[in-house]
């Protein structure tokens, strides 16, 4: 490239050097900055670099000046994200179970360079001591762009849905057959995502595991729902859904230790009625979608909690005494 055309990069240049080698505890002379400079094929002086940096400034970037000993350091401040920032994305990309271990590692380059190189080395050190079981399904992460799209343009999408085997492999539900639904929402819940959508041919609000959304596609039509949707309340559809496993909505009333009743509220959140009775016992409802995981919950419980209605959740709670006893009693 002609010397000419360098020059004409060299405000490009100057503010990758400050953003790539400078930080909060690193700066550059101006004698480096010039070196550098020069090891890019770009011509400068101390008298054009200082007018450069004041049109940095001008611009809006935020040069700071420090005098060590004889020398002026410079380094960039005002980052769009600071360190402390930058780690808390890499925890949250690393500890995420739905990206796949390569797409982690491409989103954390991408935000190494957001910072200088020497930042950079605090977050490769913050990958290393993060170690989590991540989804097989690499589609996810564009299954995710996609199904905000059609959310955003107010499409159905069409998708199959899988289901692991015993062989540790992706089958096909429903034999294959494909899902058509008008999507809402995506949610976050014990670590997984979710699409909550309306569904016409169940009539229903349903919801689907994304990472377990196969050929997924945005079709031509118009979403449904609307009117289900309106009063729609993410959080309590969180609460009420336990673990996100379907099931029928029903009040269930429960009594138990005084102790106990910081396990309901982390649960299903503060808004649960709640009665003290006496100093050491409470009554509690909540409305809950009774399913075999809300069961096991009770049960890991023991003896703080109990249910006092509805009579069918106390059936089934008993049915699953009788079968632990059963399968783990002493043997004759």
């Amino acid at each position: 490239m002609p010397a000419g055309e360098n020059q004409k990069l060299k405000m490009l240049v100057l503010m990758k050097i400050l953003t790539e080698e400078t930080d909060r505890d690193h700066g550059l002379s101006a004698q480096e900055i010039l070196a550098r400079l020069e090891q890019a094929g770009i011509s400068a002086d101390r008298k054009t670099l200082y007018r450069d940096l004041d049109a940095l400034e001008r611009w809006g970037q935020e040069i700071i000046r420090e005098q060590t000993g004889r020398n002026v350091l410079y380094r960039l401040g005002g980052r769009l994200f600071e360190l402390p920032e930058l780690k808390l994305l890499v925890d949250a990309v690393q500890g995420s179970r739905f990206i796949t271990e390569r797409k982690s590692r491409e989103l954390i380059r991408k935000l190494e360079s957001l910072a200088s190189v020497h930042e950079a080395r605090h977050l490769h050190r913050q990958v290393l001591i993060a170690g989590r079981v991540k989804t097989m399904n690499e589609s996810i992460y564009y299954n995710v762009d996609m199904l905000h799209e059609a959310i955003g343009a107010g499409k159905q999408v069409r998708f199959q849905y899988g289901q692991w085997n015993v062989r540790k492999k992706m089958e096909l539900r429903r034999g294959g057959a494909w899902y058509q639904v008008s999507p809402w929402c995506l949610m976050w819940d014990d670590e997984n995502y979710y699409l909550v959508a309306y569904d016409a041919q169940e009539h229903g609000i349903r919801h689907y595991r994304v990472d377990k959304m196969l050929h997924l596609s945005v079709t031509g039509l118009r979403r449904e729902g609307k009117d289900l949707f309106r009063q729609f309340d993410a959080a309590r559809y969180t609460r009420q859904v336990f673990g996100m496993f379907g099931g029928e909505v029903t009040r269930v009333r429960l009594e138990g230790r005084a102790d106990m009743v910081g396990v309901l509220i982390d649960r299903f959140g503060k808004d649960i009625v709640v009665i003290p009775q006496g100093e050491d016992r409470f009554t509690a409802t909540v409305d809950v979608a009774v399913s075999r995981p809300f069961v096991g919950w009770l049960v890991s419980l023991g003896e703080g909690i109990r249910v006092t209605a509805p009579d069918t959740l106390r059936a089934l709670l008993k049915e699953e005494g009788e079968r632990l006893r059963g399968e783990y009693g002493e043997q004759a």
